[in-house]
């Protein structure tokens, strides 16, 4: 078997909407089909991808210097030993090919691109979900039946008041999600209060909201959040400074004795590693958030749970950024702790499988082999666009 083309696009998933950050005004995705001479129903086998959003569409490097060394190996280096499969980690080092160790940034997106693609067309060859493969591959054939979700919203944009707010999470809930996240860090700390205080008449409790300030803070605003969040006893407090600010996360984890969440932005296992070594946070409490479509993909995102493993930290402290069916197969088949989920933006991209309710807080799993982006209509139909081009 082989690969015999691969095809991208860049797609547009802008809106008005803002986190404390960045806007989203001009956000792309980069979506990538890897077709394969595997034939079913009279039609080829293709693996799809796609890179989580807060990243740009990586259209360059994938054209120009991921594809090119995919086209020119020898097909059989990227195969399996049985010749019947795709072999994810030779055609992860055949991409890695000639490039230096460090500065994992946008490069580490355009690989966990293709590499999504790829495991899509592994499990699809195999007959088998995502995460079932996943679960027989690496955790003795046990896999979880229903993964643990929360709602990603609370954006900023023009003109949204505390009653659209409000509204918005409310919608979450009768959706049947427990847990609820909002953006802090976009207004003031004394705005923001009151802003959190109205979703907290919402949902209820604290533990039942999350708040993110997407790396806004310096050490004194961020200490400063911390301790005015503090009496809400919140379900976490994520990303308050710079992700590669290790020496701020200890220090906050040191005056907040609440949970925290980090690590959506670093994009390899040395940087999980250096975040364990020297964020400061607890194995028994925190969570870790990294977003497989985003740091290099499945391959490179099992070498990171084993830097966890090495670390003394449980995959169950692990809820993968980015909204998506690929981290919820990962979240099901290797036992991570949870996943986000955006029912409302970034679509078609975020959310799960169209006939899949969310109840009580957990989300079934898709029966279709491979991730099952055929699931979901609205993104299928984006992902075979590549083919009909």
């Amino acid at each position: 078997m082989r690969i015999v083309d691969i095809r991208e696009k860049t797609v547009s998933i802008a809106s008005s909407i803002a986190n404390a950050y960045i806007d989203f005004s001009k956000m792309t995705c980069s979506v990538v089909a890897v077709v394969t001479d595997i034939v079913r129903d009279g039609k080829p086998v293709v693996g799809f991808g796609f890179n989580s959003n807060g990243r740009y569409g990586q259209g360059a490097l994938i054209r120009e210097r991921l594809v090119p060394r995919l086209r020119e190996a020898d097909p059989a280096a990227l195969v399996d030993a049985a010749a019947d499969n795709l072999d994810p980690f030779a055609i992860w080092a055949t991409m890695m090919a000639n490039e230096k160790p460090g500065g994992h940034g946008e490069r580490s997106v355009a690989v966990g691109t293709v590499d999504m693609a790829v495991w899509d067309a592994v499990a699809k060859i195999a007959r088998q979900p995502l995460w079932r493969l996943l679960a027989d591959r690496y955790r003795g054939g046990k896999a979880d039946e229903k993964v643990w979700v929360y709602a990603a919203g609370g954006y900023y944009y023009p003109g949204k008041d505390l009653t659209q707010l409000t509204d918005e999470m409310r919608g979450y809930r009768d959706c049947g999600y427990r847990v609820v996240k909002m953006k802090i860090g976009g207004s003031s700390l004394a705005e923001d209060l009151r802003r959190i205080e109205a979703v907290l008449g919402v949902v209820g409790e604290g533990k039942c909201l999350a708040v993110d300030a997407n790396g806004r803070f310096d050490l004194a605003t961020a200490v400063a959040y911390a301790r005015a969040l503090e009496p809400y006893g919140l379900h976490w407090y994520e990303e308050a400074g710079d992700p590669l600010d290790y020496a701020l996360q200890k220090e906050l984890s040191s005056v907040y004795p609440g949970r925290m969440a980090t690590g959506e932005n670093l994009f390899s296992h040395q940087d999980a590693r250096n975040l364990l070594r020297y964020g400061g946070l607890n194995p028994e409490r925190d969570v870790l958030q990294f977003d497989c479509a985003l740091s290099y993909g499945l391959v490179e995102y099992l070498r990171t749970l084993d830097v966890l493993a090495d670390a003394g930290w449980s995959t169950r402290r692990v809820v993968p950024h980015g909204g998506h069916q690929m981290s919820l197969n990962i979240a099901a088949g290797l036992h991570l702790g949870g996943n986000e989920s955006y029912p409302d933006v970034f679509q078609p991209f975020g959310g799960f499988a169209d006939g899949i309710a969310v109840e009580d807080g957990f989300v079934g799993l898709p029966s279709q082999p491979g991730i099952g982006f055929e699931a979901k209509p609205a993104l299928y139909a984006v992902m075979k666009g590549l083919l009909d081009a």
